[in-house]
């Protein structure tokens, strides 16, 4: 029977996760059983919720030192009938955790769908394999790089900058997720002048680079909105995924008009994951949850900057973007914030080669500017993947050796 099962982190005084487990089956689906006729019964049995599994946890002194007060944890799997929501993610998100993430010390871990469900969703239109066909390169991380202090200022600024990241190398450039549509950076304009711009630099140098326009404004205008970037010869999309909400990512990707690569921002999802007891997974949301709405690349915090997630989170999301699905095609993993040369071996060693390496500050801020930013990812990514050491490809590459002087060379995990 068509299914999705959810697990939850429970943390409880008392410990009687069996009564809770059985109480968050029936509260969200049924509302009652033991009571009900038996010819109600047997109506209601293909709604009714059914606990699969309830998983006991030692108990932790760190969590009972945050709480106040002991408290005992534990996994709990409710399997939700799908004869009880429609095939879309806000109701299977709001039959699984609506309410209950009102009620008690509860965050929704993981929401698994039964083979003919996951059917009913796209996942990436295009994926890893796509995009490296767009670009012709199958054998590295791919680069990517993002526009830097562009508010107020004009499309010569705009030109000046996405020709330098280009020329420096980069695969893909996105806007900065708060450059929306303005006097003087238009939304159109910035995709016919970003085209010419990548048109002459593929023609000076071989490489062909991808820009992700910023897709924004009112909810019901994003469609024709994203349609007219297809025909003005836009490469990708950049989306504000949780600002609109998963299912606007999913009617996009699914329309065969816009037929654009999607990049999926990670930002307000702070918002609904940070705790560990309270609100949703990043490996649920940032990864799966977005995967299976079609994102054919995501952005989340690396572990290595400021803003970081804990490293197991990261390689999580990325590990639920990539791994092998009947489907949905694989999408890139974009580790970000806090990226610049001298981590690009930790970058491999954490996320592989299907993986894109994110860099802002990594880029702009080379002492030679964003082509030598550029080009010292590049040498580094290619070196490493020799089998050549930072230290001996920085012999060869004076782009690197600066950028190692700047900001150092490996980071120990």
């Amino acid at each position: 029977m068509a299914s999705v099962t959810a697990t939850y982190l429970v943390h409880d005084p008392k410990g009687n996760f069996k009564k809770k487990a059985e109480g968050i089956a029936l509260g969200l689906t049924v509302g009652s059983w033991t009571d009900l006729p038996d010819l109600q019964k047997e109506q209601l049995r293909n709604h009714k919720g059914s606990v699969t599994e309830i998983i006991e946890l030692p108990e932790d002194a760190r969590v009972n030192q945050y709480f106040g007060s002991p408290r005992k944890q534990a996994l709990l799997k409710i399997s939700y009938p799908a004869a009880n929501f429609s095939p879309d993610l806000p109701a299977i998100l709001t039959t699984a955790f609506g309410k209950l993430s009102l009620d008690g010390e509860v965050k929704l871990i993981d929401l698994e769908f039964s083979e003919d469900l996951s059917s009913a969703f796209p996942g990436p239109t295009f994926g890893i394999d796509g995009i490296r066909n767009q670009l012709g390169v199958y054998e590295r991380p791919l680069l990517m790089s993002i526009f830097k202090a562009v508010i107020g200022r004009d499309m010569d600024y705009f030109k000046h900058q996405l020709r330098e990241q280009a020329l420096g190398g980069v695969d893909l450039v996105k806007d900065d997720e708060i450059l929306f549509d303005n006097p003087l950076t238009p939304f159109e304009e910035r995709i016919k002048t970003a085209k010419q711009v990548l048109d002459e630099t593929e023609e000076e140098t071989g490489h062909k680079t991808l820009y992700a326009v910023n897709l924004t404004g009112r909810t019901f205008e994003l469609k024709d909105k994203a349609k007219r970037a297809a025909e003005l010869g836009a490469s990708a999309l950049l989306f504000n995924v949780f600002a609109y909400g998963l299912d606007v990512l999913q009617s996009l990707a699914e329309d065969p008009e816009i037929n654009l690569p999607i990049m999926a921002h990670p930002a307000v999802s702070g918002a609904l994951t940070p705790s560990e007891f309270y609100g949703i997974s990043n490996r649920l949301l940032l990864g799966k949850l977005l995967r299976l709405a079609g994102a054919d690349l995501v952005l989340f915090p690396s572990p290595y900057g400021s803003v970081a997630l804990r490293k197991e989170d990261a390689v999580g999301i990325a590990a639920e973007l990539t791994e092998k699905h009947a489907y949905w095609k694989g999408a890139f993993p974009v580790p970000s914030a806090g990226i610049h040369p001298g981590l690009t071996p930790l970058l491999l060693q954490d996320f592989g080669i299907d993986s894109i390496i994110n860099a802002g500050g990594g880029v702009h801020g080379h002492p030679g500017g964003a082509v030598a930013g550029g080009k010292a990812f590049r040498d580094a990514i290619d070196g490493l993947l020799l089998n050549k050491s930072l230290e001996q490809i920085s012999e060869e590459s004076e782009p690197l050796k600066a950028a190692l002087n700047l900001w150092g060379g490996l980071v120990k995990s």
